[in-house]
């Protein structure tokens, strides 16, 4: 067998369809300018929700920790011990989300995977949300669990598959936001089925950190205190690299002792931890900052909805769905002619035919940026046909 004419074809196909991806190399300038060829443009993709990356605090805390422990740590935690910045992050993550403890992973990805596969087996139940992450849908594959899916935050649908397993070991999971679309997740509703039906509640506070609850997540924007699972990462708002995981002191020596991504991982970087730990800091110290995300979230959803897009408030993630792979790709291709950069996404990110530009708003775009960034939208739109 030819592998590589096999693997030829199906990129080949991919380019067809118009869903072959590849990689753009920018250059940052800050939180949210980048350039390329010397062209600038406006970044209206990124994770970096509050702007930490280019907080001269935060770099200065990376470069700190470099000096102090060196560029790597040298091996997974479990084998050649930790340095005292990972204590100082997981206590400070514990602090801020309200829990016993907390364990960092080396990726949020790493993090949902290693836990839903140590808390659950071929003898467990998850009830997921139809629109979770890729890393959570990995996560429950890889446990061997049977999936239990259910329509995209419908507790009713929930509650309906949850009476069928009164008796066994099963675990809710949801995204806190979801990704692609920005909407909320119930996780108030989620939480007394939980209780009713004795199941773990896992929530994946991605693009919920330094977003939702003053910053601190989903559970802390519903007023729980109480989550079983609390997941996130360090690598959105907090504007660095890693994941974690917040809750009793008995789920993370839990966790130590059984999930594989963490144990057999060599462990972050001081310059990783360091800058996560500096970030945090100003989250918790400074709410100025969360609230500039959430005046700019407003603002431009003003814009949006002036347009006849309909979107919340809530989040600083805008889906611009148009339909077909073509429309998306030319609608970006058009805007960063433009200089702005406002990302295609197609299947299998998104369900077929909802191809869409997913636009994110941070802490650091000016209002003059958004302004730029709304009209040129507007403008194209109408000229588009879209």
């Amino acid at each position: 067998m030819d592998y590589y004419q096999n693997f030829r074809a199906q990129l080949e196909a991919k380019e067809k369809e118009q869903n072959k991806r590849s990689i753009k190399v920018y250059e940052p300038i800050d939180a949210v300018r980048v350039k390329r060829n010397n062209q600038e443009f406006i970044m209206m993709a990124s994770n970096n929700y509050l702007g930490l990356t280019h907080d001269l605090r935060v770099q200065q805390a990376a470069k700190y920790a470099v000096e102090q422990y060196g560029t790597g740590s040298g091996g997974a935690r479990l084998t050649s011990g930790t340095f005292p910045l990972f204590n100082e992050l997981e206590l400070g993550i514990a602090d801020f989300k309200h829990t016993e403890q907390a364990l960092v992973f080396n990726t949020g990805y790493m993090a949902n995977v290693g836990t839903i596969t140590a808390l659950m087996n071929k003898n467990s139940i998850i009830i997921s949300d139809e629109l979770n992450h890729a890393s959570i849908i990995d996560g429950c594959r890889l446990s061997g669990a049977r999936i239990e899916r259910y329509n995209h935050k419908d507790i009713e649908h929930a509650e309906h598959i949850l009476k069928n397993y009164k008796s066994s070991h099963k675990m809710i999971i949801t995204d806190g936001v979801f990704s692609m679309d920005g909407d909320i997740a119930p996780l108030d509703k989620l939480y007394e089925l939980g209780k009713e039906y004795n199941a773990l509640l896992m929530v994946d506070d991605a693009h919920s950190t330094g977003v939702l609850g003053n910053g601190r997540g989903t559970a802390h924007h519903f007023g729980l205190t109480d989550v079983d699972v609390q997941l996130g990462t360090l690598s959105k708002a907090l504007g660095s690299v890693g994941g974690y995981v917040a809750g009793r002191k008995e789920l993370i020596e839990y966790l130590v002792n059984y999930s594989r991504s963490f144990i057999f991982s060599t462990a972050l970087s001081p310059a990783d931890i360091g800058a996560a730990l500096e970030a945090l800091t100003i989250v918790k110290n400074e709410p100025l900052v969360v609230k500039q995300l959430n005046e700019n979230t407003a603002y431009m959803a003003n814009k949006l909805q002036s347009m006849g897009i309909e979107c919340d408030d809530e989040t600083p993630i805008f889906p611009i769905i148009v339909g077909d792979n073509e429309r998306a790709l030319s609608l970006a291709h058009e805007l960063e002619a433009r200089g702005i950069i406002i990302t295609a996404i197609r299947p299998p990110t998104v369900p077929v035919g909802e191809s869409r530009l997913r636009m994110t708003v941070t802490a650091a775009h000016s209002q003059e940026q958004l302004d730029y960034v709304a009209n040129t939208l507007r403008d194209l739109l109408v000229d588009m046909n879209i």
